[in-house]
């Protein structure tokens, strides 16, 4: 039974599917994908073309549709919005050391192994034919836009159009080139956020010196360290996070009997950063969404070391990390080190297959109109304008205007600009 309720003037509607978990074994194990329809109350009952929403990642649920904003707001004008919990996920059969106790490490790497876009890819196409849905489109941001280049690849069919946010990969590049070009953009952000706030520089190096002389422990006990303290950089690459990030670093210290400890408020934030916990997809396969018949064998690990400004010593100045997951996490963070076996095995996992048709994108017609951040951390501008120059029928608005998330900060906007961007594009023909 659906179950549908309205939020405002939107009606939802919930679907669950239960589809392949390995789609070359049609009969065998299953999971549970769930997906959220949305449509104007208005239009409940029109005959509206759908766009498929999929989300940035890997590892992370759709967004909840709690009032008609943002880019939703100007999607559901023309559309009936999926929002797809990708498998894994959300309330889809979700992946967690909880949910995964019970199997052994080469049955954990087999099952991770199913979790990269092509399989994402393969359970929008049978979703697709289950709601009877000829062709939609699809809105992708960051790895979502991953997932939508793997869908123009081998289902371009079922597509009338793509709207791509923030996330244009390179079609060949292997991960290391990936990581040598994002530890840049990392420093760049580095340098303007320590220029913007010249005290934040000795707030963070009293506090990693602080975690290099004692055992500090956050709130779940896990013991706390530099190397955790700098992955909250991660957050540098979405606007207004330099301001934010200054107000968490303030309230670091608090005097107890004379002396001074980090403060339990400023542990438990730096507990919630770590997402990584509740969302090990995240930490397993990210690097893994980079691999055609290659391996990661943690490459962004191994190209750290070509960036000695990102290793920290007593007494040298500060400096965060960005998006890169490190094998050191599945010795430190609680919820990831029983995993920690088959993140290894996956690392060295080297036949992944390929992602991306070359020749089916050099020949493509489907509309594809993308927002290309010039400031990106994430994703490479060059390595973007590359793949924009190997993929045809595309139109790239390609700005300064917004960092990484500006989908999130001026959807309604991003989104209307591409839909008139895809709209020039067929009427070009």
């Amino acid at each position: 039974m659906q179950l549908a309720y309205f939020v405002e003037n939107m009606l939802c509607r919930q679907h669950q599917f239960a589809l392949p978990l390995d789609y070359a074994n049609q009969d065998g194990e299953k999971v549970t994908v769930f997906a959220r329809e949305t449509v104007l109350k208005e239009n409940q009952n029109a005959e509206l073309p759908w766009l498929v929403y999929l989300q940035g990642g890997p590892g992370f649920p759709s967004p909840r549709p709690d009032a008609n904003s943002g880019w939703l707001k100007r999607a559901l004008q023309q559309y009936r919005v999926l929002l797809l919990d990708q498998r894994g996920t959300g309330n889809s059969q979700v992946i967690s050391a909880q949910t995964l106790t019970g199997k052994t490490t080469p049955e954990q790497v087999a099952y991770l192994a199913q979790f990269r876009a092509d399989n994402i890819v393969r359970d929008a196409e049978a979703i697709r034919e289950q709601l009877g849905v000829e062709k939609w489109a699809l809105l992708g941001q960051s790895f979502g836009g991953f997932c939508t280049l793997h869908y123009l690849s081998y289902f371009p069919a079922s597509l009338t159009r793509a709207y791509i946010t923030g996330g244009i990969p390179s079609l060949t590049r292997h991960a290391d080139d990936v990581y040598r070009a994002t530890y840049k953009r990392v420093l760049d952000k580095n340098k303007a956020f320590f220029s913007e706030f010249p005290q934040a520089q000795l707030m963070c190096n009293q506090i990693a010196d602080h975690l290099l002389a004692n055992e500090v422990r956050l709130p779940n006990g896990q013991i706390f360290t530099v190397e955790q303290f700098q992955l909250i950089g991660i957050n540098l690459g979405r606007s207004g996070a330099n301001v934010a990030m200054y107000y968490m670093l303030e309230g670091a210290f608090v005097e107890v009997n004379g002396t001074f400890e980090l403060s339990y408020s400023f542990l438990n934030e730096m507990l919630a950063e770590q997402s990584y916990l509740t969302n090990p997809i995240y930490a397993i396969l990210h690097e893994a969404i980079y691999c055609q018949n290659s391996a990661s064998q943690w490459s962004a690990h191994r190209i750290r070391s070509e960036y000695p400004q990102c290793q920290h010593e007593l007494g040298k100045d500060f400096c965060f990390t960005g998006e890169m997951v490190y094998p050191w996490m599945f010795d430190q963070l609680e919820t990831l080190k029983p995993l920690k076996a088959a993140a290894e095995q996956l690392a060295d996992k080297s036949d992944w297959p390929s992602l991306y048709d070359l020749e089916q994108l050099a020949n493509n017609v489907v509309p594809v109109a993308a927002a290309v951040y010039v400031e990106d951390m994430y994703v490479e501008f060059d390595f973007s304008r590359e793949t924009l120059a190997q993929t045809a029928k595309t139109s790239a608005w390609m700005t300064n205007e917004y960092e990484h998330n500006g989908l999130r900060a001026d959807g309604e906007h991003i989104l209307g600009r591409l839909i008139s961007l895809a709209d020039e594009l067929e009427q070009r023909e």
